[in-house]
């Protein structure tokens, strides 16, 4: 099913993905996001780099949601998916799952991504994006970007950075699964094996 995908052309594109930063690919997803056309590069590596931290420190938390499989995954650009109704479920799609160790496996970066990491991290930043949503690591994350909004006085009230919150839930699941090199990479990498039959970006969907 993938071979057709996995061409040289294609491989060799996405080898050259692993010459970029960790740190450019969040970046690269700030600037890809609604609402920060033109905003200063400067300013938007700062809130990637402290999205990253942010989400590099948080403590591990359970996974409560269940977890099913399902296919279908490329055509739908996604790799896993969260919905709260009827009940809380991570949805993780097989499809994109097998052509990401395929691709992992043959660009040699299972030193990067171990054997069933890829899974592991799906989970993990689905079970990670309920804290970055409500309560207080919502506000700290805030706090943290240092988006302020209004100044009043001693007062100040921290805007939402659209995407942060994704870059904080990478970050995170990439320390507590152990991964050498961000999610956010082979997200990437996944994007340019699926854009010729797909045409549509490999993420996930809350």
């Amino acid at each position: 099913m993938t071979n057709a995908l996995l061409d040289h052309t294609t491989l060799a594109e996405i080898k050259e993905l692993e010459e970029s930063d960790d740190a450019e690919f969040a970046v690269r997803l700030l600037a890809d996001t609604p609402t920060h056309e033109g905003r200063d590069p400067a300013l938007l590596r700062q809130w990637a780099r402290a999205a990253t931290e942010f989400g590099s420190a948080l403590p591990p938390v359970e996974a409560s949601a269940r977890v099913v499989e399902s296919d279908g995954g490329l055509a739908k650009g996604l790799l896993a998916r969260y919905t709260s109704r009827p009940v809380p479920t991570v949805e993780v799609f097989t499809d994109t799952v097998a052509l990401a160790e395929e691709l992992i496996d043959r660009l040699g970066w299972r030193h990067w991504y171990p054997a069933g990491s890829l899974r592991e991290a799906a989970i993990a930043h689905e079970a990670v994006h309920e804290q970055l949503h409500h309560g207080p690591a919502k506000k700290a994350l805030k706090r943290s970007l240092g988006h302020v909004v209004l100044h009043a006085g001693r007062h100040r009230l921290h805007g939402h950075v659209a995407g942060a919150d994704e870059i904080a839930a990478h970050a995170y699941a990439g320390t507590v699964c152990g991964l050498g090199r961000s999610p956010l990479l082979l997200t990437a990498a996944l994007t340019v094996a699926a854009r010729t039959p797909h045409d549509s970006p490999i993420g996930r969907e809350k």
